[in-house]
């Protein structure tokens, strides 16, 4: 997992002095942790980012999303609000999981480092 994560580490405040992580990241990591050190680990690597909450407009835009891409290609909920959290915040998105997103339109998806 944190080789995963030094490879990000470049990409980090490129865009933005601060780099932002959607509520859903952080839910999805928190939910991931295995014991007590995981979540310490976790807890201690999001410190590094602003965490962008969920509101009535990321709700939308993914409502939005959900009905142009669910059926043709299978969007999930949570990719849904992550790329509605992008889309609406005007933000690049960066994630090793390119086929869950290069399909949205509006979306800035940049290139996978590797």
């Amino acid at each position: 997992m944190w080789a995963y994560n030094d490879l990000i580490c470049p990409y980090l405040g490129v865009f933005n002095p601060i780099a932002n992580i959607s509520f859903i990241i952080d839910r999805v990591l928190l939910i991931g942790c295995r014991n007590k050190t995981e979540l310490r680990n976790i807890d201690h690597f999001l410190q590094r980012f602003h965490v962008i909450r969920l509101n009535e407009m990321i709700c939308d835009v993914a409502l939005d999303l959900l009905r142009q891409y669910r059926l043709s290609h299978g969007l999930l909920i949570p990719d849904a609000l992550i790329a509605a959290t992008a889309i609406a915040m005007d933000l690049p998105l960066l994630t090793k999981n390119q086929s869950d997103y290069r399909f949205i339109n509006g979306l800035q998806l940049l290139p996978y480092p590797g």
